[in-house]
Order: C-alpha cells, then sequence, then structure tokens
C-alpha cells in the first residue's frame, strides 16, 4: 500500500531556493510541493489556504520573519508542522524558532536526500533536535528564559515518555514501544506538559535533553 503524499509549503524570499527546492521535492514519490511564499506574512495566508503538511521555512526574510511566522501559525493553531531551514552561522535563531513551535530544522547546506529525510520524519511526528544545539539551548537555559518544570513530579511511566519524545519518537512509536494505547499515550504526554509547565511536545523535548531525561 503505497504511503500517502506529504503536502509542503516553501517559504523562502529567494525565488532561486525556491525553484531549487520544487525541482528536489517533486521527484520525491511521497512528496508534493503544494505551493510557495517570499516571506513569512505571505507563508501564513497560504498555509492557511492550502493546509499543507510540512512547511519548509527560512528564518531570515523581510518584512514578516521566520519566527513571527511560526508564531502566527501557531496562534491561529494551523497544524502543520514548521521545518526551519538556516545557515550554520545563524544557529542561534534555531532556539527561539524551537520556542515558537518548529519541529526542527536543517541547515541550508543540508543534503537534499537528508533534507528529504528530514521532512518525512517531522511529517511523522519527530522533533529534530540535532546535538550542536546543546551550546546554544544551554546559552539560554543558563539565563532562565525558559520554564524550570518539576521533573520529581513525573511518574516513572511519564519519565519513559519523556524519554522517547526526546529521542523524537511519535505517539504512535511511543505507543509501540511501551505496548500502550495511542489514547494513553496522549494521556501521558498532556499530563507531562501541565506538570511541567510546558506548551508543546518540542519544549518538552528540549526540557528531557537540559535535565538529562533524553534516552
Amino acid at each position: 500500500m503505497a504511503e500517502p503524499t506529504i503536502k509542503v509549503l516553501l517559504v523562502d524570499d529567494h525565488q532561486v531556493v525556491r525553484r531549487g527546492l520544487r525541482t528536489f521535492l517533486e521527484v520525491q514519490p511521497d512528496i508534493e510541493v503544494v505551493g510557495e511564499a517570499a516571506d513569512g506574512e505571505e507563508g501564513v495566508a497560504r498555509a492557511e489556504e492550502l493546509r499543507p503538511d510540512v512547511v519548509l521555512m527560512d528564518v531570515k526574510m523581510p518584512g514578516t520573519d521566520g519566527i513571527d511566522a511560526l508564531r502566527m501559525l501557531k496562534e491561529r493553531g494551523n497544524p502543520a508542522k514548521v521545518l526551519v531551514v538556516t545557515s550554520f552561522t545563524e544557529h542561534r535563531t534555531v532556539v527561539p524558532a524551537l520556542r515558537a513551535g518548529a519541529a526542527g530544522y536543517v541547515y541550508k547546506d543540508v543534503d537534499p536526500e537528508a533534507l528529504a529525510g528530514a521532512i518525512r520524519s517531522v511529517h511523522a511526528g519527530h522533533v529534530l533536535l540535532q546535538p550542536e544545539l546543546a551550546e546554544a539551548l544551554l546559552a539560554e537555559e543558563s539565563a532562565g528564559r525558559a520554564p524550570q518544570g518539576r521533573g520529581g513530579t513525573l511518574t516513572d511511566r511519564e519519565q519513559e515518555v519523556l524519554g522517547l519524545i526526546a529521542n523524537g519518537r511519535s505517539n504512535r512509536e511511543i505507543a509501540r514501544t511501551l505496548t500502550l494505547s495511542e489514547k494513553t499515550v496522549k494521556t501521558h504526554v498532556s499530563n507531562i506538559l501541565m506538570k511541567l509547565d510546558l506548551q508543546d511536545r518540542t519544549q518538552a523535548a528540549l526540557w528531557a535533553v537540559r535535565n538529562g531525561a533524553a534516552g
């Protein structure tokens, strides 16, 4: 049985970049580029109109940038997973992007096959949190910008679920790993977010990395 097609929206202020991404992604059998936008504001409007599964979003754009666009999508309850595209020199912008709701990030010089893999990964519910982000995370956490939470209040099962979230597992994968129903896993995730005073599973993954709860 064929896998469902992943609908992707490209948001980048450089037309040549969008054209290159479209050319590559359109040869992927399970990925369809459904639209493009040249800035964050247009990207939000197109995301509301087209309802893509994944948005490939540049961070630095004139007018409404990627981080503001992320916040706008979150405020509107848009379900699209956002994969931020950034350069290595802009890596510190990744932390605010994750805080704003991004499901992960890739660098602009990413290998095309790795980009397709990243799109599939965030679409499956994974959080792409790479090791080289640790320095930026620690710098922000030490400044006291992130919620601290109370890890000691979690049950053993919730700790297990949290560790799997930090490892990028989707609810379905967590359910299979722990031999639970997806409904039970969703309940555990909701309890974890409530107890740690976090807004979403991306923040939960960041909390787990910071506090050594990641496997």
